[in-house]
């Protein structure tokens, strides 16, 4: 049954667009916490729909956690991965290792770590 099915119900919100490069966007510069800001310019395509959705999406599903800052004005939201996000960042890793093998030569991305990578902005 798909309903109860590991990978069915896991990729219901990974495999949705730009879930995986948000968490990547994250993962950038060591794991430190990001604007919602920083998330979208880095990420020029997404709509700030779709962003902001996103987000939820993955708070809620516990790989990411958002932080208030109601200090300013205005009111700034701040990003990072929990500890789930982290780990899933392995798999992002594998997703590469896996594609730099069968799919495409990138010398750039072979080289670097994707936390570093010059190449991530679309």
């Amino acid at each position: 049954m798909k309903n109860s099915c590991t990978v069915y119900r896991t990729s219901d919100f990974i495999g949705k667009r730009w879930t995986i490069l948000i968490l990547l966007e994250l993962h950038r510069g060591g794991f430190k916490e990001r604007r919602y800001s920083e998330v979208k310019r880095n990420l020029p395509d997404i709509t700030s729909k779709i962003l902001s959705l996103r987000l939820k999406e993955l708070e809620s599903e516990g790989l990411i956690k958002k932080k208030i800052d109601a200090n300013e004005f205005p009111v700034s939201s701040f990003y990072s991965l929990t500890a789930s996000g982290k780990d899933f960042i392995n798999v992002i890793k594998q997703i590469k290792e896996w594609a730099l093998r069968w799919k495409m030569k990138n010398k750039t991305c072979s080289m670097h770590d994707c936390s570093e990578c010059p190449a991530s902005h679309l």
